[in-house]
């Protein structure tokens, strides 16, 4: 499927080239994990639909760290999906195939989270949200989460498997295909069976751990298995 495509030609709103693709941009907080995983599911993903073509944009490549918190994330998000609603409409595309936008952030110390969240479901961007962070969602791809871990992500980077290889370990923060692949159908098990621990009256941002990452994956990506 080849690999994301990035810097400024993935800002602006996606051009009609028929009625059988559809364009995902994609904002993460991280510059290095979040990236290297979706490239890996896009190159191995098994398509929900194998005649709909899912162009992926990763939109903010090229920011810089300050501008990788949730809010500034959310901000730029909602900005494009009002350009990528506006084209859509002016060009008759039917909504099935209309672009999604998709914020990829975690917990971790942020603040404004759930501001962040409520200006998303707004402005019509779905967002995939892990607390502490996207470690959880890489943990899960290996064995059942449980317990908390206080909003500390190291405290799930060590216990990812691989940590423990000088290989991987030396760059932890770079997805590889060997320590996903082959895992969805089980790692989206978990996830779901994690969450469920979490009562409906507990928010969003309270819940640790908590991952809905295979969303993204499902929803956006329209990949069922990698």
């Amino acid at each position: 499927m080849g690999k994301a495509k990035q810097g400024k030609e993935s800002l602006g709103p996606a051009q009609r080239r028929g009625r059988r693709k559809r364009v995902v941009h994609v904002f993460t907080e991280g510059l290095v994990t979040e990236p290297s995983y979706i490239d890996i599911i896009r190159a191995c993903g098994e398509p929900a639909d194998p005649v709909v073509t899912v162009e992926v944009r990763i939109a903010n490549a090229s920011a810089p760290g300050s501008q990788r918190k949730p809010l500034k994330l959310v901000e730029a998000a909602v900005g494009l999906m009002s350009d990528e609603q506006w084209a859509a409409r002016k060009n008759g595309l039917a909504k099935e195939y209309w672009p999604q936008v998709w914020v990829l952030f975690d917990r971790d110390e942020h603040e404004g989270i759930e501001t962040a969240l409520k200006q998303a479901r707004e402005g019509n961007v779905k967002v995939a949200f892990s607390h502490p962070c996207f470690e959880v969602w890489r943990l899960l791809h290996h064995k059942p989460v449980t317990g908390t871990f206080g909003g500390v992500c190291g405290q799930v980077t060590t216990r990812l498997p691989f940590a423990r290889d000088p290989k991987d370990a030396a760059n932890i923060k770079v997805v590889l295909p060997h320590q996903v692949t082959g895992r969805f159908r089980e790692a989206k098990k978990r996830a779901l069976q994690m969450n469920a621990e979490h009562g409906d009256h507990v928010a969003l941002v309270k819940r640790d751990p908590y991952t809905n990452v295979h969303e993204f994956v499902e929803h956006g990506l329209g990949i069922v298995s990698y």
